[in-house]
């Protein structure tokens, strides 16, 4: 759950099952749940300790893709090709501002104003352009 983003295998089961256990889940597991199913669906799943299957959980956007076993791997590495010809500092800074929204005090559009506007001084912004004008793709 702390991942950006995350792909499941068609055959992956996921759950937070600690409260069978005795315990609640720990390291973010109460908080991150919630912020990425919502509170309802999230305090179901802790306080039943059940599991979803991958479908179950790509319709509550725990996960974004679901794939066979097979294609986990290639569609994993699509993406981060996909990631990897773009502004590794831009990247950085939409985390930053993206992230910035779920801290509680930090104002997440004030983090993306100036995330927005140091992106301009960038190397890679003026790699960026030049290589938009140039109708060429940018070495970043």
């Amino acid at each position: 759950m702390a991942a950006h983003f995350r792909i499941a295998s068609d055959n992956a089961r996921v759950g937070l099952p600690e409260v069978s256990l005795g315990v609640i889940p720990g390291y973010g597991g109460t908080q991150r749940l919630p912020q990425l199913i919502g509170k309802g669906r999230a305090m179901e799943m802790i306080m039943t300790a059940g599991m979803i299957d991958a479908a179950t959980a790509h319709s509550y956007g725990l996960v974004n893709h679901v794939v066979t076993s097979e294609e986990l791997i290639p569609t994993c590495e699509k993406i981060a090709g996909k990631i990897m010809k773009n502004s590794p500092v831009a990247i950085g800074a939409a985390i930053d501002a993206v992230n910035a929204g779920y801290v509680d005090g930090i104002n997440g559009y004030q983090t993306e104003i100036d995330c927005f506007g140091a992106s301009f001084g960038t190397d890679d912004f003026k790699e960026g352009t030049t290589a938009f004008l140039e109708k060429r793709k940018a070495q970043f």
